[in-house]
Protein backbone atom coordinates (compact mmCIF):
# COMPACT_ATOMS: atom_id res chain seq x y z
CA UNK A 1 0.00 0.00 0.00
CA UNK A 2 1.35 3.43 -0.93
CA UNK A 3 1.78 6.32 1.44
CA UNK A 4 -1.15 8.66 1.98
CA UNK A 5 -0.55 12.28 1.07
CA UNK A 6 -1.24 15.05 3.56
CA UNK A 7 -0.98 18.51 2.07
CA UNK A 8 1.12 16.92 -0.67
CA UNK A 9 3.55 15.36 1.81
CA UNK A 10 3.81 11.55 1.89
CA UNK A 11 2.75 10.07 5.24
CA UNK A 12 3.63 6.68 6.66
CA UNK A 13 0.73 4.50 7.71
CA UNK A 14 0.81 2.06 10.61
CA UNK A 15 -1.73 -0.70 11.09
CA UNK A 16 -2.56 -2.18 14.50
CA UNK A 17 -4.29 -5.52 14.73
CA UNK A 18 -5.84 -6.69 17.96
CA UNK A 19 -7.99 -9.66 18.84
CA UNK A 20 -10.84 -9.34 21.31
CA UNK A 21 -12.48 -12.61 22.32
CA UNK A 22 -15.56 -12.80 24.52
CA UNK A 23 -14.98 -15.33 27.32
CA UNK A 24 -18.15 -14.73 29.34
CA UNK A 25 -20.50 -17.37 27.91
CA UNK A 26 -21.69 -19.47 30.86
CA UNK A 27 -23.67 -21.84 28.65
CA UNK A 28 -26.71 -19.91 27.42
CA UNK A 29 -24.92 -17.13 25.59
CA UNK A 30 -26.77 -13.82 25.66
CA UNK A 31 -30.17 -15.38 26.20
CA UNK A 32 -30.81 -12.87 29.00
CA UNK A 33 -29.17 -9.59 29.97
CA UNK A 34 -28.12 -10.93 33.37
CA UNK A 35 -27.23 -14.40 32.12
CA UNK A 36 -23.76 -13.73 30.74
CA UNK A 37 -20.49 -12.23 31.92
CA UNK A 38 -18.90 -9.29 30.13
CA UNK A 39 -15.46 -10.91 30.38
CA UNK A 40 -13.18 -10.88 27.36
CA UNK A 41 -9.52 -11.29 26.45
CA UNK A 42 -7.56 -8.70 24.48
CA UNK A 43 -4.49 -9.99 22.68
CA UNK A 44 -2.00 -9.47 19.89
CA UNK A 45 0.44 -12.01 18.47
CA UNK A 46 3.47 -12.52 20.70
CA UNK A 47 2.13 -10.42 23.60
CA UNK A 48 0.58 -11.22 26.96
CA UNK A 49 -3.21 -11.11 26.96
CA UNK A 50 -5.16 -8.52 28.94
CA UNK A 51 -8.24 -9.71 30.77
CA UNK A 52 -11.06 -7.25 30.22
CA UNK A 53 -14.66 -6.77 31.20
CA UNK A 54 -17.13 -3.92 31.19
CA UNK A 55 -17.26 -1.24 33.85
CA UNK A 56 -18.86 -2.62 37.03
CA UNK A 57 -21.67 -0.09 36.48
CA UNK A 58 -22.55 -2.17 33.41
CA UNK A 59 -22.36 -5.60 35.08
CA UNK A 60 -18.60 -5.95 34.59
CA UNK A 61 -15.96 -7.67 36.70
CA UNK A 62 -14.20 -5.00 38.82
CA UNK A 63 -10.98 -7.07 38.89
CA UNK A 64 -10.54 -6.70 35.12
CA UNK A 65 -9.68 -3.65 33.02
CA UNK A 66 -12.57 -2.09 31.12
CA UNK A 67 -12.43 -0.24 27.78
CA UNK A 68 -12.91 3.14 29.44
CA UNK A 69 -9.90 2.60 31.71
CA UNK A 70 -7.81 1.42 28.77
CA UNK A 71 -8.69 4.55 26.79
CA UNK A 72 -7.54 6.78 29.67
CA UNK A 73 -4.39 4.65 30.07
CA UNK A 74 -3.68 4.93 26.33
CA UNK A 75 -3.81 8.71 26.48
CA UNK A 76 -1.56 8.75 29.54
CA UNK A 77 0.99 6.33 28.11
CA UNK A 78 1.12 8.11 24.74
CA UNK A 79 1.76 11.46 26.44
CA UNK A 80 4.44 9.93 28.67
CA UNK A 81 6.29 8.28 25.79
CA UNK A 82 6.34 11.50 23.76
CA UNK A 83 7.43 13.46 26.85
CA UNK A 84 10.32 11.09 27.58
CA UNK A 85 11.44 11.29 23.95
CA UNK A 86 11.33 15.08 23.89
CA UNK A 87 13.07 15.39 27.27
CA UNK A 88 15.86 13.14 26.07
CA UNK A 89 16.24 15.11 22.83
CA UNK A 90 16.31 18.46 24.69
CA UNK A 91 18.78 17.46 27.43
CA UNK A 92 16.32 17.07 30.31
CA UNK A 93 17.08 13.99 32.44
CA UNK A 94 13.80 12.54 33.69
CA UNK A 95 14.38 10.42 36.80
CA UNK A 96 10.77 9.58 37.63
CA UNK A 97 7.42 9.98 35.88
CA UNK A 98 4.00 9.26 37.41
CA UNK A 99 0.56 10.14 36.13
CA UNK A 100 -2.78 9.84 37.87
CA UNK A 101 -4.94 10.32 34.80
CA UNK A 102 -8.71 10.58 35.12
CA UNK A 103 -11.46 10.50 32.54
CA UNK A 104 -15.05 11.68 32.67
CA UNK A 105 -17.69 9.87 30.64
CA UNK A 106 -21.25 11.17 30.42
CA UNK A 107 -23.97 8.57 30.03
CA UNK A 108 -27.19 9.55 28.27
CA UNK A 109 -30.68 8.49 29.36
CA UNK A 110 -30.84 5.96 26.51
CA UNK A 111 -27.59 4.26 27.67
CA UNK A 112 -25.32 5.82 25.04
CA UNK A 113 -22.39 7.78 26.34
CA UNK A 114 -19.17 9.50 25.49
CA UNK A 115 -16.08 10.82 27.14
CA UNK A 116 -16.29 14.55 27.76
CA UNK A 117 -12.74 15.02 29.02
CA UNK A 118 -9.60 13.32 30.21
CA UNK A 119 -7.14 15.04 32.52
CA UNK A 120 -3.54 13.91 32.66
CA UNK A 121 -1.71 14.86 35.86
CA UNK A 122 1.91 13.85 35.35
CA UNK A 123 4.42 14.51 38.11
CA UNK A 124 7.94 14.44 36.72
CA UNK A 125 11.17 14.46 38.69
CA UNK A 126 14.20 15.73 36.81
CA UNK A 127 17.89 15.74 37.66
CA UNK A 128 18.93 18.57 39.97
CA UNK A 129 20.16 21.51 37.91
CA UNK A 130 18.09 20.65 34.82
CA UNK A 131 15.90 23.38 33.37
CA UNK A 132 12.58 22.91 35.20
CA UNK A 133 10.79 25.50 33.05
CA UNK A 134 11.79 23.60 29.91
CA UNK A 135 10.78 20.32 31.55
CA UNK A 136 7.32 21.76 32.23
CA UNK A 137 7.00 23.28 28.73
CA UNK A 138 7.79 19.94 27.11
CA UNK A 139 4.37 18.70 28.25
CA UNK A 140 2.71 21.08 25.78
CA UNK A 141 4.86 19.73 22.98
CA UNK A 142 4.23 16.12 24.02
CA UNK A 143 0.50 16.81 24.02
CA UNK A 144 0.69 18.26 20.53
CA UNK A 145 2.49 15.15 19.23
CA UNK A 146 0.53 12.44 21.09
CA UNK A 147 -1.16 10.30 18.43
CA UNK A 148 -3.99 9.25 20.72
CA UNK A 149 -4.81 12.76 22.00
CA UNK A 150 -4.87 14.01 18.40
CA UNK A 151 -7.39 11.29 17.53
CA UNK A 152 -10.11 11.85 20.13
CA UNK A 153 -12.92 14.41 19.92
CA UNK A 154 -13.05 15.32 23.61
CA UNK A 155 -10.73 17.63 25.51
CA UNK A 156 -7.53 16.20 26.95
CA UNK A 157 -6.14 18.49 29.65
CA UNK A 158 -2.59 18.32 30.99
CA UNK A 159 -1.97 19.49 34.57
CA UNK A 160 1.74 18.73 34.90
CA UNK A 161 4.17 19.29 37.75
CA UNK A 162 7.95 19.10 37.63
CA UNK A 163 10.05 18.31 40.67
CA UNK A 164 13.78 18.17 41.12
Amino acid sequence: MGAVLWWGIPMKQHTYRMEVEWTGNDGDGTRSYTGYRRDHRISAPGKAAINGSSDPAFRGDPSRYNPEELLVASLSACHMLWYLHLASARGVSVLDYRDEARGVMAEQADGAGEFVEVTLAPVVRVRAGDDRALALALHEEAHRFCFIARSVKFEVKVEARVEG
